[in-house]
């Protein structure tokens, strides 16, 4: 009787999204084959213990030849905040920031936020190979890539900020633009503060693109007030059942199951807190 194949788990993949890819990619563009090879070896048998992620520094300790675990240290060059939201609005890609607050990945902030070279991301490690990026070092970089699959927005973190201060910033920017209103702009009348060759038009002229200018920007009618809206946590009404059941069809194993929940509960916490 023939024996029957052992099913085998799903194998774990990183750098599966743009966003993941883009670090991982660049942490090995200074490795060979062989410590490339190794370290996703190293990935999918879960060698890597202590992941921990803070802004501009990712530390972790690797299991590897040796009794002890080596620790591993990733350094990056950090991203400045306010630049990064003046490129975002320049481009006219702010709803970027609200795109990511979403789960998606848009590709714009993606360019402004993502390393770009080798020298970008410093490691160290406390093995004895003096090769560029070790295995431990790569195996970390590839957990970090996994968990930027998973939430886009741990990329941030790694490059020195995060979506709360992106968008505190944003909104900053945006209230300092309202307060630079048409309104504010001396005039006199019969003249458009948006179109300073107006004194030089006649008045049929003039009058006709003063009836413009009241339909385009509103005749300054008070609005309705906004409506309240009862405060809810949206994750009592989630199905739990129904998400588990996703997660395994698509391959998750089980122990990732209870990750998964906590990492959407988590981020629920960041867009209520920051409502």
């Amino acid at each position: 009787m023939a024996q029957r194949k052992r099913a085998r788990g799903p194998v774990r993949g990183y750098g599966i999204t743009a966003w993941g890819r883009s670090f991982a990619e660049v942490v090995e563009s200074g490795a060979d084959h062989r410590h490339v090879t190794g370290a996703r070896r190293y990935f999918r048998d879960h060698h890597v213990d202590g992941l921990d992620i803070s802004p501009g520094r990712i530390t972790a300790a690797v299991r590897g030849s040796q009794l002890d675990p080596f620790e591993v240290v990733l350094t990056t060059r950090t991203v400045d905040p306010a630049t990064v939201v003046s490129l975002l609005r320049r481009a006219g890609q702010i709803e970027a920031l609200l795109a990511l607050a979403r789960g998606e990945q848009p590709e714009a902030l993606r360019e402004l936020i993502a390393p770009t070279e080798s020298a970008d991301v410093a490691s160290a490690c406390t093995c004895p190979d003096d090769a560029p990026r070790c295995i431990h070092v790569l195996a970390t970089a590839f957990e970090v890539a996994d968990r930027i699959d998973r939430r886009p927005a741990i990329l941030l973190r790694v490059m020195g900020t995060d979506l709360p201060d992106l968008l505190a910033l944003a909104q900053d920017r945006s209230d300092s633009a309202a307060t630079d209103s048409p309104d504010d702009v001396e005039t006199t009348p019969g003249r458009s503060p948006f179109d300073d060759a107006s004194s030089h038009a006649p008045a049929s002229e003039l009058r006709t693109r003063d009836a413009e200018t009241t339909v385009f920007y509103g005749d300054h009618a008070p609005l309705p007030a906004i409506p309240t809206v009862p405060r809810a946590d949206a994750l009592t009404e989630l199905d739990a059942t129904a998400l588990r059941a996703a997660l395994r069809a698509s391959g998750v194993g089980a122990t990732q199951l209870a990750e998964a929940l906590d990492d959407l509960a988590e981020l629920y916490a960041v867009l209520r807190d920051h409502h």
